[in-house]
């Protein structure tokens, strides 16, 4: 028991690594550099507060849009994504696909999606581009008159992931951007009814959700298990501080539950014999 004691601790050890890589006797990777604070990067849920519908963006085919005009009558699943992307913003929108592909609502009728890039140099024909595929994965019929591929400049960036409580960074090493993942949910004048987090939506909620929003009422506050489109750094070829700190945390949690369990145990069998636990 004591030898397994050991190993644990082994492992949870701040020299412990995550994974094996590379030959044996070959040199480590040279470490990553510090993420950006993690402070920096999420969302600020701002429930009730409105968005600026005066904002002009740009959608798939290169016309000047006000937000405006996607307000009034539905309520809007706003999604911040950047195109270009090189981790999990294809699976935030792969995510989304398959959640509003489960409910009976259809969008453009019921509601309306805007995929908004927050890089502001991405242009209208990436837009078009990332648009197609997610048409056909959708599947439905009037589902491109009703999801919205946009890009804007910065001043519309800025101030459009300010008012939803967007926070995210760009790490000049990595050359991409640090940000959480998630939706958020308008009512139809363009109020932040609710947010959903991670890359997984349900269906059952996000239905509740919909039509909540189009009553224009207002969600409460949710806990974020945010998952953060930072975590892999390619050119080491593992894990950033970040997420090795995390797994650490939570290989502690592990640890400490385990370790009360095997004790209960024990204290249990040495109790009948009259003597402590070793």
């Amino acid at each position: 028991m004591r030898r397994m004691f050991a190993v644990l601790a082994l492992l949870l050890a701040p020299g412990a690594p995550l994974c094996a890589s590379g030959a044996p006797g070959s040199p480590p990777p040279e470490a990553p550099l510090p993420p950006p604070p993690i402070k920096d990067v999420g969302f600020d849920q701002k429930l009730g507060d409105a968005i600026p519908l005066d904002l002009v963006f740009r959608d798939e085919a290169g016309q000047n849009v006000r937000l405006a005009q996607y307000f009034g009558k539905r309520p809007v699943v706003l999604s911040l994504v950047y195109f270009n992307c090189p981790m999990l913003c294809g699976m935030t929108t792969d995510g989304l696909v398959r959640s509003v592909r489960a409910l009976r609502f259809n969008v453009g009728v019921d509601y309306e999606i805007l995929s908004v890039s927050f890089d502001p140099r991405e242009t209208p024909e990436m837009a078009s581009a990332k648009k197609g595929p997610v048409m056909r994965q959708y599947g439905r019929k009037g589902g491109a008159e009703g999801w919205h591929f946009l890009t804007g400049d910065a001043a519309s960036v800025a101030a459009l992931t300010k008012a939803v409580g967007f926070r995210y960074v760009w790490d000049a090493e990595q050359k991409q951007f640090a940000h959480a993942t998630g939706i958020t949910l308008l009512t139809p004048q363009g109020h932040i009814a609710r947010y959903f987090f991670g890359i997984e939506y349900p269906a059952k909620d996000l239905r509740l959700a919909l039509i909540e929003a189009s009553e224009e009422k207002i969600g409460n506050v949710v806990d974020q298990l945010l998952l953060l489109c930072y975590h892999y750094d390619p050119k080491a070829g593992r894990y950033t501080a970040t997420v090795r700190n995390l797994v650490r945390g939570a290989g502690a949690i592990t640890f400490v539950l385990l370790a009360g369990f095997v004790t209960i145990l024990l204290w249990r069998e040495h109790a009948g014999a009259g003597r402590p636990p070793q």
